[in-house]
């Protein structure tokens, strides 16, 4: 078997409603190699000193940070979104974490979106952190498809250092995720594995419960070699336990570890 030396990690959304600091205890517990902090309205999420001390109490180290993109975070460190991804950069290297991730801003942030391209290029020449710009997709209403993102929800279509894959994303935009990670190369810095179903809505499933090709894409990550992280990022809001939720995040690591492996032709002598 060859194994790459890609790490398996918890993002801090998968237990919410949850606290920020449950997901550190549960990722320990289950044998998560670390976690991605998703910076959020948690108050715990913003605090560097407070993460630093969960991780130490946990033995947990904090491998991503996820910059406060979404609806709910446009006041979350600041409304400017630069001065959110200086910050979150600036937390990434105090946590020793390798890898900042970001989506493509709103359309409606028009001047942000304009040098968003440029923006990053230039934040990643100023640190060893990675910018991975994570894929999203058409936000659809019955018939209606809206293109919330600019300058695509496709992140292939522009040209940045590193990219994120998101498999409940490819599920969402009805895309192939395999044909997306080809287009990405070795520019693939970072994976978010979840599932879906095509809906409109951003599943977020346990792997193997959706119809995207998550046993495949591990596979090829450790064909491949693979050096960035696996980052588990599922919705256990539906759990009726933390008993629930918890088993539905062991079934993740457990899916992830036995496909991020690849069986490999030893030569004969």
């Amino acid at each position: 078997m060859r194994i790459p030396d890609a790490k398996v990690a918890l993002s801090t959304a998968s237990v919410y409603p949850e606290s920020t600091a449950t997901a550190f205890e549960i990722a320990a517990r289950l044998g998560y190699d670390g976690v991605e902090v998703m910076v959020w309205t948690d108050p715990v999420s913003q605090d560097i000193e407070a993460l630093r001390r969960l991780s130490d109490y946990h033995r947990i180290p904090i491998l991503a940070v996820h910059a406060p993109c979404l609806l709910i975070t446009q006041r979350v460190w600041s409304t400017d979104p630069w001065v959110k991804l200086q910050r979150a950069r600036a937390a990434a290297e105090k946590l020793d974490a390798s890898t900042v991730v970001v989506h493509p801003p709103f359309r409606w942030q028009r001047g942000y979106a304009r040098d968003f391209v440029q923006g990053i290029w230039r934040m990643a020449q100023e640190t060893d952190v990675r910018f991975a710009v994570e894929n999203m997709y058409p936000w659809r209403y019955r018939d209606r498809e809206m293109l919330a993102y600019a300058p695509d929800w496709d992140v292939t279509k522009d040209d940045y250092r590193h990219f994120t894959i998101d498999l409940s994303h490819t599920a969402t935009a009805r895309t192939d995720a395999l044909e997306m990670v080809d287009r990405m190369g070795d520019r693939l810095g970072h994976v978010h594995l979840a599932d879906g179903k095509g809906s409109a809505k951003d599943e977020h499933l346990v792997p193997g419960r959706g119809t995207q090709p998550c046993a495949q894409l591990l596979e090829r990550l450790a064909a491949t070699g693979y050096d960035g992280h696996v980052v588990i990022e599922v919705n256990t809001r539906r759990a009726m336990s933390g008993a629930e939720r918890e088993a539905d995040l062991a079934e993740a690591l457990a899916f992830t570890r036995l496909h991020l492996a690849s069986s490999v032709k030893v030569p004969r002598p």
